[in-house]
């Protein structure tokens, strides 16, 4: 590494503690975009798809096009009506992972733009109720229009900080997911400055800040026995492992779950970073690595034992 090192150099000298050389050099070759694209069939709207995708493995009525078709999707009518929605098939992982029922009342705690919570509702057949937070106003507006046009119609919608949510609604939630505002690292591209140009270490250490207050708020609004969703597309252990150990720490009654990916490229969660001891159960949790097609992500599933 150079005296003066890039943003580039620093970010691989830390993918390479969390994920060791070698799937380092890998994961940063795949941050070279462009990357194909994938898109779900919606099942609340009827309509024409026409689009010709491969199905993509791991994720149920999900299709690919390579890169140099993205413009295919995603000016296509199918989307533009809702037939379709662009999507990344790690996002898909979360919600399958959290199983919503028909007729449940779930959590979305920082739902914006609305992909997982149409994948909720879809599951859910528009049954039940979906409370979706979102405290940007401009990105709160864009969720409700997303959402309407895909065709869901068992979401209530707040405009407030997901952080002030669990007090109010105490044990409330069968499920709640939640997908935290965070660095967006598995999204940089390092031929696109605008993808990257904000990194740094110390505003990872900001985040994780929110994301503490954030896990605290969705576990308060969790039923005993109830099933919790922790997410990011960040790589960072600040943001992940060490988000979900500060909750095991305060909350005694959270417990980690086994979460099973039909997908054979993961690393199990990590209990060590940077000299300190994490809970050992963090080992549950699971970090999907990322290739041509799926982000890098992480995902940890919790409950509240009864």
């Amino acid at each position: 590494m150079s005296s003066n090192p890039s943003i580039e150099e620093l970010f691989v000298a830390r993918l390479n503690e969390i994920v060791g050389e070698r799937r380092a050099r890998a994961i940063h070759q795949t941050m070279r975009g462009p990357k194909d694209q994938a898109y779900w069939v919606n099942p609340l709207i009827a309509g024409e798809v026409g689009l010709a995708g491969e199905p993509v493995v791991g994720a149920q009525d999900c299709y690919m096009l390579p890169a140099s078709r993205r413009s295919e999707i995603t000016e296509s009518l199918a989307a533009t009506r809702g037939v379709v929605y662009p999507i990344n098939p790690s996002s898909m992982v979360a919600v399958k992972s959290l199983a919503p029922q028909m007729g449940e009342e779930v959590l979305d705690l920082a739902a914006a733009p609305g992909g997982k919570t149409l994948l909720m509702a879809a599951a859910m057949n528009n049954s039940g109720r979906i409370a979706a937070v979102e405290p940007i106003k401009s990105r709160f507006h864009r969720m409700r229009a997303n959402l309407k046009r895909c065709g869901v119609t068992n979401v209530e919608f707040y405009l407030a900080d997901g952080r002030a949510v669990g007090r109010k609604v105490a044990q409330r939630f069968g499920r709640v997911l939640l997908d935290a505002p965070c660095s967006s690292e598995a999204r940089i591209d390092w031929n696109e400055e605008g993808t990257f140009k904000h990194w740094k270490t110390r505003k990872i250490k900001e985040t994780s800040r929110k994301q503490r207050s954030l896990i605290r708020s969705a576990f308060a609004a969790l039923q005993p026995g109830g099933l919790l969703v922790y997410c990011t597309c960040a790589y960072a252990p600040e943001e992940n492992e060490c988000v979900v150990d500060h909750l095991l720490r305060c909350e005694p009654s959270a417990e980690v779950l086994d979460v099973v990916v039909d997908r054979d490229e993961t690393l199990t969660g990590l209990t060590h970073w940077h000299g300190r001891a994490l809970d050992p159960r963090l080992e549950k949790a699971l970090r999907i690595l990322p290739d041509r097609l799926w982000d890098g992500f992480f995902l940890c599933l919790l409950t509240r034992v009864a």
